[in-house]
């Protein structure tokens, strides 16, 4: 009896040291590892809001004087893969391509057969010089506007497949360091809306850390309007893919400085993934009383300064991005 109980306080304490492990283990994977990010994106229990791969019936056409549109219908996808539909749907003004001027010897957007791989359609941005545009900048720039979300998202989920071609690898030499390549911007409240003061921006793009010559990594930001930075995510740990295609996913949630989440991933064809950004603050502007959400982004973009588009030109080189498989979900949660 007094080995039957001996054996019973033992396993009673082992199992108290498993619940107890257990219960410091949990508490650290909430803390520390994304719950929803982490997993393949069927599993976050979200809505699926629209998907392209720019298949079909899908294309590029004038719209005003100066911008584009893509217009269409990717067949080759189940549903929500209507760009004319999806205007509708979410938003309160059109999904355009905006170059904010220049013509298309300096930049353009189009839809193409992949090269190398023409049986894929790929959505392709290409920059070759700069001219005077917005703010009276000579700057350069290729970009969707996706605008006037009437539901603005507390919590969304992007994916999309990203191929910078080798000319990319030109910018390692560039003699100063790189801060200004964006990818993609996410607006919580657009700043230049009238009569709207809470305006807040998060940035993603390309930098490089040295003027020296240096490998490419991500560069973050989030600034309340007029441009003030509220923080600020440089990783030069993750190396930016060149001349082969990555997947690029963000989750974006809503919150303070204690519950707003920025989180980025990359996960090269053939490798794994690797997390980029994994941030805990602001995603919105740090004066507004009421937060409604994510108004605008830029899914996909292309903009950078004159000097930039310069060095390339002179090297005989472009910046030119194809992109893919872009799909966008949301997870409200009031």
């Amino acid at each position: 009896m007094k080995f039957i109980a001996s054996h019973l306080s033992l396993t009673l304490f082992l199992s108290l040291l498993v619940f107890i492990e257990s219960c410091g283990t949990a508490n650290v994977s909430k803390q520390n590892i994304p719950d929803t990010p982490a997993t393949p994106a069927s599993a976050i229990n979200g809505e699926l809001v629209f998907q392209s791969g720019f298949e079909g019936s899908c294309k590029v056409i004038p719209y005003g004087a100066v911008n584009n549109k893509i217009t269409g219908t990717d067949n080759t996808l189940p549903g929500l893969n209507d760009w004319d539909e999806i205007e509708e749907r979410i938003s309160n003004s059109h999904i355009t391509i905006n170059y904010t001027g220049g013509d298309s010897t300096r930049r353009y957007a189009r839809i193409i057969p992949e090269p190398g791989n023409p049986s894929n359609k790929v959505f392709q941005f290409w920059l070759n010089d700069s001219w005077l545009a917005s703010e009276n900048q000579q700057k350069a720039r290729v970009q969707v506007d996706w605008y006037g979300i009437k539901e603005g998202y507390r919590e969304f989920y992007q994916s999309v497949r990203v191929f910078l071609t080798n000319d990319f690898n030109a910018l390692k030499k560039f003699p100063k360091r790189i801060s200004w390549l964006t990818l993609s911007e996410f607006w919580n409240n657009e700043w230049w809306v009238k009569g709207e003061p809470h305006g807040f921006r998060i940035t993603l793009g390309i930098g490089k850390p040295a003027s020296n010559e240096s490998e490419l990594n991500f560069i973050l930001n989030a600034e309340d309007a007029g441009q003030k930075e509220v923080w600020r995510g440089d990783n030069t740990n993750v190396k930016v893919p060149v001349g082969k295609w990555f997947t690029m996913e963000y989750y974006i949630k809503q919150g303070g400085k204690e519950e707003g989440r920025f989180y980025m991933a990359i996960t090269p064809d053939g490798g794994s993934r690797q997390v980029v950004f994994d941030i805990t603050n602001y995603t919105h502007n740090t004066k507004d009383p009421a937060p409604n959400g994510f108004t605008g982004y830029n899914p996909m973009k292309l903009y950078t300064s004159k000097e930039i588009v310069s060095f390339m030109k002179a090297d005989n080189k472009t910046l030119e991005v194809y992109w893919d498989d872009f799909k966008l979900w949301k997870n409200k949660r009031p």
